[in-house]
């Protein structure tokens, strides 16, 4: 980040609350801006990452081909159509080829994608693919359900609308006994 880039959402936020009739001056709102930057470049993170460095030499030779689950990871993103939160559940699996990753490193993927602009869709699509690449597993399964912020709180007003997408590579696409599989444990947590 540049000079000239720093400080820049500051004042384009300063701006916004005028446009929206606020004095930015005022007691409450005068380290509104510079929080709002502090927190958008938070939230927006996973540009600045990349996934190598988040795996760093987290991948092992293991003689092990069955099923791995991870769920109920904690995932917060931005709609890129309002900017508006959507948060929920991730939950992972992939059949290793002789390859695992630690356990930890599925969790911050999740979160390199998710600190990004997203669409439910492409974030649940993004997080198979790169393990996919990665681990070159027999297969990966991820499901995403997640509340979205710009339903509940404006538009349509549904607050308890859930999304769920999913992204089947593999053995887990075309084996309907290893989907089905999956979907259990996600279910019933087993």
């Amino acid at each position: 980040m540049t000079q000239s880039q720093q400080g820049s959402i500051a004042k384009l936020v300063e701006q916004l609350l005028l446009c929206l009739g606020e004095d930015p001056t005022r007691p409450g709102l005068s380290a509104t801006p510079e929080r709002v930057e502090n927190s958008l470049r938070f939230l927006t993170s996973g540009y600045t990452q990349n996934v190598e460095d988040i795996i760093r030499g987290a991948i092992f030779e293991q003689d092990y081909d069955e099923m791995i689950v991870l769920r109920d990871i904690d995932l917060f993103s931005l709609c890129e159509h309002h900017l508006l939160p959507f948060y929920g559940k991730c939950h992972i699996a992939y059949i290793p080829r002789k390859r695992v990753i630690g356990l930890s490193k599925l969790s911050r993927i999740v979160d390199l994608f998710s600190r990004r602009l997203q669409i439910q869709e492409r974030l649940t699509r993004q997080i198979a693919t790169c393990l996919n690449e990665q681990l070159k597993p027999w297969g990966v399964a991820v499901v995403i359900e997640a509340l979205h912020l710009c339903m509940a709180m404006r538009g349509v007003e549904k607050q308890n609308a859930f999304v769920s997408t999913s992204a089947m590579l593999g053995a887990f696409r075309t084996r309907a006994s290893t989907r089905a599989e999956f979907l259990h444990f996600i279910r019933k947590g087993v």
